[in-house]
């Protein structure tokens, strides 16, 4: 059984292993004060890499993990400070914690554990919300958290320094944790949950829509983030051995953001390398402002110029390279792709298509949907709709602009909420249902506007899809399913390109691919054919005809290309100002009066329908 994901070993260990080499050359042959300044790099390695689990995973900018390093580092303090000089300076802890003396490792320990368990409660809030108003909740976290410890003077000292924590953390020590930072690291990143949170960040209601639930996958990393928080602040207190709360707040926030930024906040290796570019500029700036101003002006030494470097390094990295040195790349995979490209010159075999891979599913059951009624504000987009779709049955959804159609899919697929009315799937009421738990009862869905995990390659688009499903595959034969789903859209060749370079129509194939990854049963298609010639609608119309054939799909179809629609459909359903106005076959609904009056408007149909004048 494989503990750690395909790919995190080979990733870490092209981290670690240079590291390693350069530290430990370092412990050997530099003096103290640049192994202090070794020691700080490894320590604030982990807490970047606690950053970004959370942040380049969610893309949610966190102020708040800081906040887990002051928490962690003040309770292993309480437990590690010789009883004599607590008896000094926190003469009024409780008996038992006054006489305890524990063991870095042990107090370190305990710190994690009950950190991480804070984390997941704050996270419970925090993780159901998304984009800016998060990182203001984790600014928030940063805030009162920093109050608590100041308040607590019994146990913290208040704002004042906390003394007499053993300094047990040099080189080799900061080094075997900086290492297992890395692989948890990238272990999250890598795994499964991993995938899908990273389809979160790249377009949540497309990850929602695939079976992906976003709080739990926020919640998760937020957790496994804490405590490595937790980590990085016990390394910390044990490698400053005196410390304040201030130490814990804005300063070392603001230090490792920059070091995400610098390096790239969305991949472990821009983590990594971040920490060591800033690390140096921090060095060379705090020398300075320790000597420029005397030495050259014979001023005195200005102060704030290490703020003022940092800030001007976010501002230089947005100007030049906005995603960080890394960008979206980890280092083994630069190197992979360096390795393709050099193989691809020589002429790379092309994976074959694969069609009919699924087992076509017997037409049993229906997806009905029952006087719904969606309703914003006094506007009613949809009022009182009904329609049903059986399995192995195509049925066209059309409309003028503004009638309503892809609203009327946002209430079946869980997006939107139902003002009244239901949605039953096969005998049960779903319309309490989000969006992630339709997905995962074989509902699957497009959008109006493409909407993939762009900086996410072809396979992995389709790998969420797989993962957030349910299916438990190993690494292997997810691979080989993904490939299969790909080929079975003619677009297998491109299944290690980055989703967001591929041409406009191949894009809509792999939104389609990604969607019978859930082995859907109902496919939701919202203008499949928008912004496609007519070669490439002849071919979509021949791939939706082969799945229904294959798999036994039911199909509701959106779109504006009538021509597509009247070939390719069994039904046709016309909505109106979001009710129904008609439903029939194709032929008979192309010719209802209503339908034209709803397209041309009355006194256009009433022209058309009059008899032509006579001549004289």
């Amino acid at each position: 059984m494989r503990l750690l994901p395909q790919g995190t070993v080979p990733g870490s260990l092209i981290l670690i292993v240079p590291i390693v080499i350069v530290t430990l050359l370092a412990w050997q042959t530099v003096g103290a004060a640049m192994q202090g300044t070794v020691t700080h790099y490894l320590v604030m390695t982990v807490a970047v890499l606690a950053f970004s689990i959370f942040t380049g995973n969610s893309g949610i900018l966190s102020f708040g993990h800081a906040a887990f390093m002051g928490l962690a580092a003040h309770i292993t303090g309480a437990l590690t400070i010789p009883a004599a000089q607590k008896a000094i300076f926190l003469p009024d802890l409780p008996l038992w914690l006054a006489q305890t003396e524990m063991s870095f490792l042990a107090a370190g320990l305990i710190a994690i554990v009950i950190v991480t368990a804070i984390a997941f409660l704050i996270g419970v809030p925090i993780s159901r919300l998304g984009g800016p108003s998060a990182a203001i909740a984790t600014l928030g976290l940063l805030i009162i958290i920093y109050g608590v410890i100041v308040g607590a003077r019994d146990f913290t000292r208040g704002s004042q320094a906390l003394i007499g924590v053993p300094k047990e953390i040099d080189i080799p020590v900061a080094l075997i944790f900086a290492a297992l930072a890395i692989v948890i690291a990238r272990a999250f990143r890598d795994s499964l949950a991993g995938l899908e949170l990273r389809a979160v960040r790249e377009d949540e209601p497309a990850a929602r829509a695939i079976g992906v639930n976003a709080p739990g996958r926020r919640l998760l990393a937020w957790t496994v983030s804490g405590g490595v928080a937790a980590l990085a602040g016990v390394l910390l207190a044990h490698y400053l051995g005196v410390y304040s709360p201030k130490e814990f707040y804005f300063q070392i926030t603001f230090a490792i953001l920059v070091m995400l930024i610098v390096g790239g906040m969305t991949s472990v290796s821009g983590a990594v390398v971040g920490a060591i570019a800033v690390t140096l500029m921090i060095e060379l700036l705090r020398s300075a402002e320790d000597n420029l101003n005397a030495d050259v002006f014979g001023e005195p030494t200005v102060f704030g110029l290490t703020d003022i470097g940092l800030s001007l390094a976010i501002l230089a990295i947005l100007f030049w390279r906005r995603e960080g040195l890394f960008g979206f790349w980890e280092a083994d995979e630069l190197i992979d792709r360096w390795r393709r490209r050099a193989a691809s010159s020589e002429g790379a075999a092309t994976q074959p298509a694969q069609t009919g891979t699924a087992a076509k599913i017997a037409p049993e059951g229906s997806l009905a949907v029952e006087n719904v009624v969606k309703a914003f504000g006094g506007l009613r987009a949809v009022d009182g709709a009904s329609l049903a779709l059986r399995p192995g049955e195509i049925v066209g959804l059309i409309g003028p602009n503004g009638s309503g159609k892809t609203t009327l899919l946002g209430t079946i697929s869980g997006a939107l909420e139902l003002t009244e009315g239901r949605i039953v799937l096969d005998g049960d009421d779903i319309s309490a249902l989000p969006a992630h738990k339709i997905a995962r009862r074989h509902v699957g869905r497009t959008f109006q506007n493409i909407r993939l995990f762009v900086h996410l390659t072809v396979m992995d688009n389709v790998k969420v899809a797989l993962a957030a499903s349910g299916t438990r595959l190993s690494p292997g034969d997810m691979a080989a399913r993904s490939l299969a789903l790909l080929g079975e859209l003619g677009i297998a060749e491109y299944a290690d390109r980055r989703a967001g370079t591929l041409p406009y129509g191949l894009q809509r194939r792999l939104e389609i691919a990604r969607a019978l990854a859930l082995e859907p049963r109902y496919l939701l298609l919202d203008e499949p054919a928008a912004g496609m010639n007519e070669t490439e609608s002849d071919e979509l119309l021949e791939i939706l005809g082969r799945l229904r054939d294959s798999r036994g799909l039911g199909l509701l179809v959106v779109d504006h290309d009538l021509r597509l629609i009247m070939r390719l459909c069994d039904r046709v359903v016309v909505l109106n100002k979001g009710q129904v106005i008609a439903e029939g076959a194709p032929g008979e609904v192309q010719a209802n009066p209503d339908v034209i009056e709803a397209y041309l408007g009355k006194r256009r149909a009433a022209s058309q329908a009059a008899p032509a004048p006579q001549g004289r």
